[in-house]
């Protein structure tokens, strides 16, 4: 699960990051798992609620379950989403019963999880017979624009260092194709799969900048790793790479997705 610890962070510094994304993404992967009203959903990886609170406004708060080992996580996301039931849980030992869920999700966690097979696998268990099982993590060496242009920055400042913790490279199920053959052999049944494109918007650079000292997230994380100089000058190249001047811009992100049914 590399860099899950980095996401032990307050819940703030998450959604100033890649957290601004959360809202509409999750919208288009309910539309994209097909998850209905009248349907009970979990989850998985819950953070800082962003998927369960989009599942609370089309099912009800009692119909949602949410689960994250991060404690700060599973606070705001409670907070967040009153009524729903949300537990501190990771992906790999989920504290629901067998086939409990008509719909179970996650968003932005499988290339997170320590054991991915074991937690789809899971997520497969609390899901009734021809329920939904859907997912979606970044499209790491493409359109997701805020870490690619990262990535490419750090591995420009510091070489060795950023090109081994770039996500493009490091990030298992994260190209086309991979969270499909997950899906499949997890045993899994009408597996499809798509791509998801969402913007979000910054008052400036800084806007998009100042969540990285937090050290949130692998990207945050190497960021505070380097010092003051490497932090400056990783400042210059990430402008430079985004291409972006003083005042507001938006950038794209794309995710991979892919969802299917409960034999």
């Amino acid at each position: 699960m590399p860099g899950a610890e980095t996401f032990r962070v307050a819940a703030d510094a998450y959604d100033r990051h890649v957290g601004r994304y959360g809202a509409p993404l999750a919208a288009a992967l309910i539309d994209f798992a097909g998850v209905e009203p009248g349907m009970r959903a979990l989850d998985v990886g819950c953070g800082p609620g962003a998927l369960a609170a989009a599942l609370a406004e089309r099912l009800g708060a009692a119909s949602v379950a949410a689960a994250d080992p991060s404690e700060p996580f599973v606070e705001a996301c409670r907070a967040g989403v009153p009524g729903a039931e949300v537990v501190a849980a990771g992906a790999e030992a989920l504290p629901f019963a067998d086939g409990a869920f008509d719909a179970t999700l996650s968003q932005l966690v499988v290339n997170f999880m320590r054991d991915a097979e074991a937690g789809v696998r899971e997520m497969a268990r609390v899901t009734r017979p021809g329920g939904i099982v859907a997912s979606c993590v970044w499209d790491y060496t493409g359109e997701m624009t805020l870490l690619r242009a990262f990535w490419d920055a750090a591995s420009e400042v510091d070489p060795d260092r950023g090109a081994a913790a770039d996500g493009g490279a490091v990030m298992g199920w994260c190209a086309d194709g991979e969270l499909a053959q997950l899906w499949r052999d997890a045993g899994l049944a009408d597996v499809h799969s798509g791509t998801l494109a969402v913007r979000a918007a910054y008052t400036d650079f800084e806007d998009l900048w100042s969540p990285l000292l937090t050290g949130v997230a692998p990207s945050g994380a190497f960021c505070t790793s380097l010092d003051d100089d490497g932090r400056a000058a990783l400042h210059n190249a990430y402008r430079r790479r985004l291409g972006v001047g003083d005042g507001p811009f938006e950038l794209t992100a794309r995710a991979w997705a892919v969802a299917g049914t409960v034999p």
